[in-house]
């Protein structure tokens, strides 16, 4: 008999985009399959029943505290468990594996929950970070002691969790190196660059934790030295307290420091144009997708010593890491590249070989479903 999964996400776009092979796997393996989450487009729900996947639409505030709302979001996925005959519940990102967990704990069914990410909350980065953290170490302590397996995407996380005193030695975790690439859908491509013609480039929420502003002011002080380098950012301005003001990109791309490009569907397409990849988050990632899909195209990173991050690196080889928060190592990672061209293709053939060993979406794919057999084998 057909074992039935649901999977729930903060996100709708993630589903078919992050996690769109993990569910074709799913159901390759006769498993029945139900993605829910917030604000779901027509499009996102199209993506998803053609992966053959049943799609939800799930009232979840993504972000805030709302008590009466966020209990009425327990009991909706209480009720999607019990209508949907649910065998094993899988969530992702904060507060699906919250209340996706509590209210499978209230079906008595198995969860195994990923944490893809700690984010802002624990990066003790302000008062009001160190205040969220508090409350959400009660909320992911109360939902995980019931789960069959809490996967990680980073050592460090998983050590937080324990650390912190979340879980407990006693529970389960398991490591995957997030959430895979694909490795045809980014492929390899050599790069030819002519002296100090080089194109960086970052794919990010346009947010100051991501180091969107390190990236503005490194352009600022490279394009006056060396004009013929080219600095992209690709990415929406939201409405979060530390959003980048549009009015500041705008000035920078009519100045021509930045290019500016807004939030694309293609990022392939862009990319496979790009030479260097540049994420200088100060913010605590899982392992973020971006850079694995930079790897797979084969271009060099510079990103940050920080969890999820440090994993994508080998230091020198395919790329650098550089202090979280600080502009000179920005600048002077950026600078190594316009100044040594030929080592470009050099590293972005290293960063296509560790996406190949390591990031291969199809062995982080084995490597769930494998975890979902054997919990619901016991």
């Amino acid at each position: 008999m057909n074992k039935n999964v649901l999977i729930i996400a903060s996100l709708a776009n993630s589903l078919p985009h992050f996690r769109g092979d993990f569910i074709a796997e799913l159901i390759k393996q006769g498993y029945t399959v139900f993605a829910a989450a917030p604000e779901m487009t027509s499009k996102n729900i199209d993506e998803l029943t053609q992966l053959g996947a049943t799609p939800i639409t799930l009232d979840l505030d993504r972000t805030g505290l709302n008590p009466v709302k966020d209990f009425k979001s327990v009991l909706q996925i209480k009720n999607l468990i019990k209508e949907h005959h649910i065998d094993l519940v899988f969530p992702y990102t904060i507060k699906p594996v919250v209340y996706g967990s509590i209210a499978a704990n209230m079906c008595n069914k198995p969860t195994i929950s990923l944490i893809t990410g700690l984010g802002f909350t624990f990066s003790g980065a302000s008062t009001k970070a160190n205040m969220l953290q508090q409350i959400t170490k009660r909320l992911y302590r109360y939902a995980l002691r019931k789960n069959k397996l809490v996967i990680f995407q980073n050592e460090d996380d998983r050590q937080l969790f324990f650390e912190k005193r979340i879980l407990s030695k006693k529970q389960k975790t398991d490591i995957v190196n997030g959430s895979g690439v694909n490795l045809d859908r980014y492929p390899f491509r050599e790069i030819n660059v002519n002296s100090q013609e080089v194109k960086f480039v970052i794919v990010a929420r346009l947010i100051k934790e991501k180091g969107i502003q390190l990236f503005m002011d490194t352009a600022k002080a490279l394009k006056k030295q060396f004009p013929l380098s080219e600095f992209h950012i690709i990415g929406g301005v939201g409405n979060s307290p530390s959003s980048i003001k549009i009015e500041a990109l705008n000035t920078l791309h009519e100045s021509g420091i930045i290019v500016f490009h807004g939030p694309k569907d293609n990022v392939p397409d862009f990319l496979k144009d790009m030479h260097i990849f540049v994420l200088p988050t100060f913010y605590r990632e899982g392992i973020p997708r971006s850079i694995l899909e930079a790897l797979s195209i084969g271009m060099p990173i510079i990103t940050t010593n920080t969890p999820g991050c440090k994993e994508t690196i080998v230091e020198n080889e395919n790329g650098f890491l550089i202090t979280p928060n600080s502009l000179e190592p920005l600048i002077e990672a950026c600078k190594f590249f316009i100044e040594n061209p030929s080592k470009i293709n050099q590293m972005g053939k290293r960063s296509r070989l560790l996406a190949e060993e390591k990031f291969d979406v199809n062995i982080i794919n084995k490597h769930l479903t494998d975890n979902i057999k054997t919990v619901l084998d016991n």
